[in-house]
C-alpha cells in the first residue's frame, strides 16, 4: 500500500544546489515514487502541491520541507534514512573554530578560514548581500543564484574590479578552478586551455570535446550569462582574461558565449589582442563558428590533431528522410542557441523559441508553434519553483510525448548533459520516453536526435548513456552542431546529415 510523508524541519537551511542533489538522491531510492527536499518558499510549496503533497499551512521560507511518497512504508523509511545520510556533514566538513561558535556571516567565515573564493547559491533577492560580504572580506565570488537584478550584478562587478577580485555570475552554473569542479561540471583532465564562459552548458560542451581530443583545462571561469550583454559590458570577462593571462598553467584562452552584444564583443576582442596569451573566440551567432569548429581551431593552435570525426552512435535502423517541423527540447540555453543558428541557416526559415535569435521569432504563450521551434527548459522563467531540467527532466519528457503526438512534427532534437550535479542516469528516464515517442510517430517516420555532452570520466558513464539512447532508436552525437545538422537532414530533402 502506498505511503506518503511530509514534514517541516524548522530553521534547517541548505543551499539550493545541495538540496537539488539531495532531492535527486531521495527520488532515486528504491520504491520512491515522488520526492522533494527544498526550502519552503512559496514557489517550492506550490511545487510540492503540484506533486500531490499537502504541505503544513504554517511553513515559512526559513523551514525545510521534506515530502516523500513511496510504494509502501518501508520505501519511505528507507528514503528518509537516505535523506538524513545526505544531509549529515561530511567528515571534516565542519568549520574549525577557536571559540566553538560557528560564523554567522559569509564575511566572518572568509576571514576565519582565509578563503579566497566563495560560492553563493542563496535565492536571488539575497545573493547581492552575501556576495558583497564576500568581496568586503577580500574573496572572489561565484554567484550560482539566478534572478539577480542586472543593476546589482553591475555593482558587484564594479566593486570586484576596483579590488582586483572576480565575480563569476550571477547565474554561473559551471566553473572549474584549479581542478575543482563547481556547480554543473564534467570530469576533465588538467591541461593548457583556460575557458571564460558566459554560458554553462557551452563551457561544458567545449570542455567535453577538448577532453575527447586529449586536451585538458587549467581553469574554467564562468562569468554569468548576461556578462556580454550591453548592460553588463563584459566586466567579468575582461577581468577573467587578465587573470588567465597571468596564470602560468594557461597557454591558450577560449571565450565561450551565447550571442553577445556586438559592441561588447568588439571591446572584449580588442582587450584580448593586447594579451600575451593567445585567445580563441567561440561567440555564437549568425555567420560565426559553432562550438565544435571553435574547438577544432583550438586544437590547431595547440598543434594537436583534429579528430577525423567526432563520436556518433547511430541506431541500426534510421528513420528515412521525411518532412515536417523540427522541434528542439533543450536543457542548455547555449546548446539551444547553437542549434537554432545552424537550423535556421540550413532551412532558410525562422525557428521560434522562448529564447529567440530575433525578437519576432519568440514563441507565443504556451510555447506552441506550428513550424520549427526550440525550447530552452533551463531558462530562468521555466525553472522558478522547480528543479533544473539537467536534474529532473519531467517537464521535458511531457513535452516529448506531446511532440510525438503532433502530426506536424518530423524530428525532435534533444540535449543530454552529464557531469557533476546532473541527473545520475538521464537515459533511465529518457530512453523509455524516446522509445514511446518513436513508436507513436512511426507512421510518419518521426526521428529523435540527441546531443550528448559528457566525458569518459563522468559518473553517469558516457558510453553507457549513449548506448542506452541509441538502443531505443535515437541518433546520438557528441557534437551538438553535428546533431543539429543531422536533425535538419530528416526534415529537408537534399540536405545531408
Amino acid at each position: 500500500m502506498s505511503s506518503t510523508h511530509v514534514e517541516l524541519r524548522r530553521g534547517s537551511y541548505r543551499d539550493s544546489v545541495r538540496l537539488m542533489q539531495v532531492s535527486q538522491a531521495v527520488r532515486a531510492a528504491p520504491g520512491v515514487t515522488a520526492g522533494l527536499v527544498a526550502m519552503a518558499t512559496a514557489l517550492n510549496i506550490e511545487l510540492a502541491e503540484g506533486m500531490g503533497f499537502t504541505p503544513p499551512p504554517d511553513a515559512t521560507a526559513n523551514d525545510m520541507i521534506v515530502a516523500v511518497a513511496g510504494v509502501d512504508d518501508d520505501a519511505v523509511r528507507a528514503a528518509l534514512a537516505r535523506l538524513d545520510a545526505e544531509l549529515a556533514p561530511a567528515q571534516g566538513a565542519a568549520m574549525v573554530t577557536t571559540d566553538g561558535v560557528a560564523p554567522r556571516t559569509v564575511g566572518s567565515a572568509v576571514r576565519r578560514v582565509g578563503a579566497d573564493l566563495v560560492l553563493v547559491s542563496t535565492p536571488g533577492r539575497y545573493a547581492f548581500v552575501d556576495a558583497m560580504d564576500a568581496l568586503d572580506a577580500g574573496a572572489s565570488v561565484l554567484v550560482f543564484s539566478d534572478n539577480v537584478p542586472v543593476a546589482e550584478e553591475v555593482r558587484l562587478k564594479e566593486i570586484a574590479a576596483a579590488r582586483g577580485l572576480l565575480v563569476m555570475g550571477p547565474d554561473c552554473g559551471t566553473a572549474v578552478v584549479g581542478g575543482v569542479a563547481l556547480g554543473f561540471a564534467n570530469v576533465v583532465r588538467p591541461g593548457p586551455v583556460g575557458l571564460i564562459a558566459a554560458s554553462g552548458t557551452g563551457a561544458q560542451h567545449v570542455m567535453s570535446l577538448l577532453d575527447r581530443a586529449g586536451v585538458g583545462v587549467s581553469h574554467c571561469l564562468g562569468v554569468g550569462g548576461r556578462d556580454l550583454a550591453a548592460a553588463v559590458a563584459g566586466r567579468s570577462t575582461l577581468a577573467a582574461l587578465d587573470a588567465l593571462d597571468a596564470d602560468e598553467s594557461t597557454e591558450l584562452i577560449v571565450v565561450v558565449s551565447k550571442p553577445p552584444a556586438p559592441e561588447v564583443a568588439a571591446r572584449v576582442r580588442t582587450h584580448a589582442a593586447r594579451l600575451a596569451t593567445p585567445v580563441v573566440f567561440a561567440l555564437l551567432g549568425e555567420g560565426q563558428p559553432d562550438l565544435t569548429q571553435a574547438v577544432e581551431q583550438v586544437l590547431r593552435r595547440l598543434g594537436q590533431p583534429v579528430p577525423a570525426e567526432w563520436p556518433a552512435w547511430r541506431p541500426s535502423q534510421v528513420a528515412p528522410k521525411g518532412s515536417g517541423a523540427l522541434r528542439g527540447l533543450f536543457s542548455g540555453g547555449t546548446l539551444c542557441d547553437e542549434a537554432m543558428v545552424i537550423v535556421s541557416a540550413a532551412l532558410g526559415a525562422p525557428v521560434r523559441s522562448n529564447i529567440p535569435l530575433r525578437p519576432k521569432w519568440a514563441l507565443p504563450p504556451g510555447l506552441v508553434a506550428d513550424g520549427h521551434a526550440m525550447i530552452d527548459f533551463g531558462d530562468d522563467e521555466l525553472t522558478q519553483g522547480r528543479p533544473h531540467p539537467m536534474i529532473d527532466g519531467t517537464v521535458r519528457l511531457e513535452r516529448l510525448a506531446r511532440e510525438a503526438a503532433d502530426p506536424a512534427c518530423g524530428v525532435v532534437l534533444l540535449d543530454v548533459v552529464l557531469g557533476h550535479a546532473a541527473h545520475p542516469d538521464p537515459a533511465a528516464d529518457l530512453a523509455p520516453a524516446i522509445a514511446a515517442a518513436l513508436d507513436r510517430g512511426a507512421g510518419r517516420d518521426l526521428a529523435v536526435v540527441v546531443s550528448l555532452t559528457g566525458t569518459a570520466g563522468d559518473p553517469q558513464g558516457l558510453q553507457r548513456q549513449a548506448g542506452a539512447l541509441r538502443g531505443v532508436g535515437a541518433s546520438v552525437f557528441l557534437s551538438n552542431a553535428e546533431a543539429a545538422r543531422h536533425a535538419v537532414g530528416h526534415v529537408t530533402a537534399g540536405v545531408e546529415p
